[in-house]
């Protein structure tokens, strides 16, 4: 997939990751940009923090708003979306809520995919819900189902692509443009976190946000919460000045920044072993006597490939599948790996496994996941940065011990 705009295109993906938005004359020769650990800032004058404060003048003031560490974590971050600017916070769910509470009000509509994180999906259901806002599930995998569900009292169109867990795909262009020509003020916004920008573009397919949380791939190394929003410099604005500074207070602190940076240094590195690794083990898993089915888009057999070459630029590093017995085959699996880690989360450079149907989607109702392709068998697993044939030689093993 090829980048189409945003940052500083003399340059490519790893190289903004690494130097975007940086100097060393502007540290005192420091390579690594120092880490900003302070919750306010001083103004040279009452009319210097006027204008700071009336946001006429560029600068900083108070840490919930913004620093120079975070900022600067800010600018990789939109270089690499292709976005105009970015904002941090201190994880994705602070990203999703102030992003939220900051576009929508009383007496809209909201559209979700039928497929959130279960978190993501408790907050629209319990928590945006009870202040007036309508929210509407719809199958999103179908771009006609979001044309039927569009009214003029769209605001925002929301959804993940992959999807967690179960992996189906949303065609982010032909979506963002039915949304779009219906109503031309409503927001299209992708959770990004499976691909990360390096595999998925969503602005320039059309969205107007992507979403991140952060703690994931973008950190990569599992040691930290964070999470952030792309977008559109006004856009950011409102998110910044109303969700994160007025609503959430979700800020993210310096040194979490730091770390960011840190992980975002290798991510093109990353990413690509990562995605690599996992093609390799899903077709070992498709081809197991053991599996009743898998859900990776890198695998010809996956009804989302064709989509998968167009919008993504490889496969990510997530497969989720069955085994032949359900939950109990599932439950074996998981007890018998043995350098794989029974964890929640994604994205480290351990390679974890869960049953997303009692930890990460435990949110939904039993129904709910019935109805939302969330088997109670699923097993999810997030590859990571081990040796290929170790991971290969594990898994065969818990597969092996599945079907017995």
């Amino acid at each position: 997939m090829a980048e189409k705009s945003g940052g500083n295109l003399r340059h490519g993906f790893a190289t903004r990751a690494i130097h975007e938005g940086w100097d060393p004359a502007d540290g005192e020769g420091a390579l690594v940009p120092p880490v900003h650990m302070t919750s306010t800032f001083a103004f040279s004058s009452v009319e210097d923090g006027m204008a700071i404060f009336a946001r006429e003048k560029p600068g900083y003031r108070y840490a919930r708003s913004g620093s120079p560490t975070i900022a600067l974590l800010e600018g990789r971050i939109a270089s690499l979306e292709g976005a105009e600017a970015a904002v941090a916070f201190a994880s994705g769910m602070g990203a999703i809520t102030a992003f939220t509470w900051a576009v929508c009000q009383a007496g809209e509509r909201v559209l979700i995919d039928q497929t959130l994180y279960g978190s993501t999906f408790a907050f629209f259901n319990e928590g945006l819900a009870k202040f007036g806002v309508e929210v509407v599930h719809v199958e999103m995998s179908d771009p006609a189902n979001v044309a039927a569900a569009m009214t003029p009292n769209t605001r925002l169109v929301y959804f993940e692509t992959p999807a967690n867990p179960n992996m189906r795909l949303i065609d982010i262009a032909a979506v963002a443009e039915i949304v779009h020509k219906a109503a031309p003020d409503c927001l299209v916004a992708v959770d990004n976190t499976y691909c990360t920008p390096y595999l998925q573009r969503p602005l320039d397919l059309g969205a107007d946000a992507a979403l991140h949380s952060v703690t994931k791939y973008l950190g990569g190394h599992g040691d930290l919460m964070a999470g952030a929003v792309a977008g559109s410099q006004e856009l950011m604005d409102k998110v910044r000045f109303n969700g994160l500074s007025k609503f959430t207070g979700a800020v993210l602190s310096g040194l979490n920044a730091h770390l960011v940076m840190r992980g975002l240094k290798t991510l093109e590195l990353r990413m690509e072993r990562h995605c690599s690794s996992a093609l390799h083990l899903a077709r070992i898993i498709e081809a197991h006597p053991a599996v009743e089915r898998i859900y990776y888009p890198g695998l010809e057999s996956s009804p989302y490939h064709a989509l998968a070459k167009r919008q993504m630029r490889a496969f990510g590093g997530m497969i989720a599948f069955e085994l032949k017995g359900g939950f109990d085959a599932g439950v074996r699996f998981m007890d018998a790996v043995e350098l794989i880690s029974l964890a929640v989360s994604l994205g480290d450079a351990e390679t974890l496994v869960q049953h997303p149907a009692s930890m990460t989607h435990r949110t939904y109702s039993p129904e709910q996941r019935a109805k939302y392709g969330i088997a109670d068998g699923l097993v999810r697993l997030s590859i990571g940065l081990e040796t290929p044939e170790d991971l290969v030689a594990d898994v065969t093993q818990a597969l092996d011990a599945a079907a017995r």
